[in-house]
């Protein structure tokens, strides 16, 4: 029971924190240290950040629906429309903005993993987001999906593969970087949700034969569906705070709190 308990509580740390900039990541590092529980492998980690994927679906599902059939109809329609035309543009600059974290991720995880590991330096990542989302957290911007450009794409892709350091927020280091480059804080928010669904794709693919040839995937089955099943729903809930969170420009509140949850990690850690 109280095995089950720990993974239940670990997927629901994961799923409220993946949405907000205060790095799942970097928390379930913390709560592994400070509380002794110690979960090895990546398969859970990468199972309920797929939780929190699925949430992240079916909170943008009429988003994602409209982006498909623009995009799709961009392509091949005799009469193209503005709507298409935008659209399409927004899947071109996702899948660019894709590519830094995907070879990056690929290429030198593992030497990032040595570099950067331990619990005080998430203590100081922490900080670093802290500092960063407190500099953007009254800024609106200007530009909407349509005004996107390849620079910015490029910009926001390479702040995302820096978030591949533990304690980096993803959803943070995309969203500070779009609304620096003039977004509006919706579209930074969208932007950043949509670039987590092919990285959250990818580790599952990459990660799905681990899952399978566990040799203890029999005993785990039972923890690691309670475990996704508290991510999902953790996840949804919490993005859509987030997102009202957004709409009235309270990042402050995420940046006082990674400040203070740094600080206190660096001290004390």
């Amino acid at each position: 029971m109280i095995e089950l308990v720990k993974y239940v509580f670990l997927g629901f740390v994961q799923g409220i924190t993946e949405p907000i900039p205060v790095s799942s990541s970097g928390h379930l590092v913390l709560f592994e240290h400070f509380f002794g529980l110690q979960i090895s492998g990546l398969s859970f980690e990468v199972l309920v950040n797929f939780a929190s994927l699925l949430a992240v679906l079916y909170i943008y599902r009429a988003d994602l629906i409209q982006l498909t059939t623009n995009s799709v109809s961009y392509l091949f329609a005799s009469d193209k429309t503005e709507s298409m035309k935008k659209d399409f543009y927004f899947v071109v600059y996702l899948i660019v903005a894709t590519i830094p974290a995907g070879i990056i991720g690929i290429l030198f995880q593992d030497q990032i993993a040595a570099v950067f590991k331990g619990v005080k330096v998430i203590g100081f990542t922490l900080i670093i987001t802290g500092i960063a989302l407190w500099f953007i957290r009254n800024l609106k911007g200007r530009k909407d999906d349509g005004e996107l450009t390849l620079k910015d794409s490029i910009l926001i892709g390479l702040s995302q593969a820096v978030a591949l350091i533990p304690g980096i927020s993803r959803s943070g280091a995309t969203i500070v970087s779009a609304m620096a480059l003039g977004t509006k804080r919706e579209t930074a928010l969208r932007f950043s949700f949509f670039l987590y669904i092919p990285v959250s794709v990818g580790g599952m693919i990459l990660s799905l034969s681990d899952l399978i040839h566990d040799p203890r995937i029999g005993e785990l089955f039972l923890p690691y569906t309670l475990a996704f099943i508290a991510s999902l729903i953790a996840s949804y809930f919490s993005l859509k705070w987030f997102i009202n969170i957004m709409k009235q420009g309270k990042l402050g509140y995420f940046s006082i709190y990674c400040f203070v949850v740094g600080t206190a990690v660096v001290l004390f850690g």
